[in-house]
């Protein structure tokens, strides 16, 4: 019997031919999706259609993030669902390090002195010793830990355990009952957590002010920050500049974060889901499921994560 695959996602005429041309054994790819025993899809595209899923066995999420899915109450009907994981941490690393080299080294401010052709050198800082506090432990954060130790950072992760990763990359590890002490000797702070109720506004007021003029990267769920009080947090200078590429809401309308000439926004864009990438991760899981065995980067629909 063969199984039945609904493709939902932003660019499913490209998800469709990278499956077709794996010539997946025992698999059809349908566009009825009540008929669809299989998903490939976006988690928030997923969920509004989620009722019409009436044969779901299994849903292999396009992103890291499965907040959308994992809304109580969950639903009654049984299934399993995997995200996609190690395919981010590049993307990450290049993010956070390329905005931090720049404004190390005011690249923006050479930039702006070339259109009124001034010749002003202005000292600088390296990356070199500076403590990196990263929010998360996962696969995200040691890649980014890992290439921030090439630029001889000091990198301090922060998890629920206070136990370092197998093959830690980090310097540190701290449990998050010590973020106030973490952040403390922070230089760069930055949030891969995902969305649970324990990370929800876990960078607010409280914790914020122990920074000592850090930069902050929101690069995890905008759910982690309060955004009043981030804007609090700059203009008592505790946050020197904060680079946000995701938010409570997407897309962002709130002007006072557009316009701050100390926070940097960009469209959740600091790692992307490239379909190649995933439809790898699938074909994988998919010889799994075939052959019995448990799925890679399955996620506990409880914790969300």
């Amino acid at each position: 019997m063969s199984n039945k695959l609904y493709i939902l996602t932003e660019h499913d005429d490209v998800y469709r031919t990278l499956i077709q041309e794996k010539s997946l054994p025992q698999l059809d790819i349908v566009d009825d999706p009540t008929q669809a025993n299989i998903v490939l899809g976006s988690p928030p595209m997923a969920q509004a259609q989620f009722e019409q899923f009436k044969q779901l066995e299994w849903l292999q999420a396009i992103y890291a993030g499965v907040d959308a899915l994992c809304i109580k109450p969950l639903p009654e009907r049984q299934y399993t669902l995997t995200n996609v994981k190690d395919i981010f941490g590049p993307q990450i690393a290049e993010y956070v390090l390329g905005y931090c080299i720049e404004h190390f080294r005011h690249f923006t401010l050479y930039h702006a002195q070339q259109q009124s052709k001034l010749w002003q050198p202005h000292l600088y800082q390296g990356l070199a010793n500076k403590r990196m506090v990263i929010l998360g432990c996962g696969s995200i954060a040691s890649h980014l830990a890992r290439t921030a130790k090439a630029f001889q950072l000091h990198t301090i992760g922060i998890n629920s355990t206070g136990i370092p990763p197998k093959d830690s990359p980090f310097n540190d590890v701290f449990h998050i009952s010590e973020l106030h002490s973490a952040l403390n000797q922070a230089d760069i702070v930055v949030n891969t957590l995902p969305s649970t109720p324990e990370t929800v506004e876990i960078l607010n007021r409280n914790s914020l002010s122990q920074c000592q003029k850090a930069l902050l990267f929101n690069v995890g769920r905008g759910s982690a920050i309060n955004e009043s009080d981030l804007v609090w947090a700059i203009e008592n200078q505790y946050i020197t500049h904060a680079y946000l590429d995701v938010f409570k809401q997407e897309p962002l309308d709130d002007d006072i974060l557009w316009f701050h000439p100390k926070i940097t926004v960009t469209p959740h864009i600091a790692a992307l889901s490239f379909p190649y990438q995933v439809v790898e991760i699938f074909v994988e899981n998919y010889q799994l499921w075939l052959d019995g065995y448990s799925l890679k980067f399955e996620v506990d629909l409880e914790k969300g994560y």
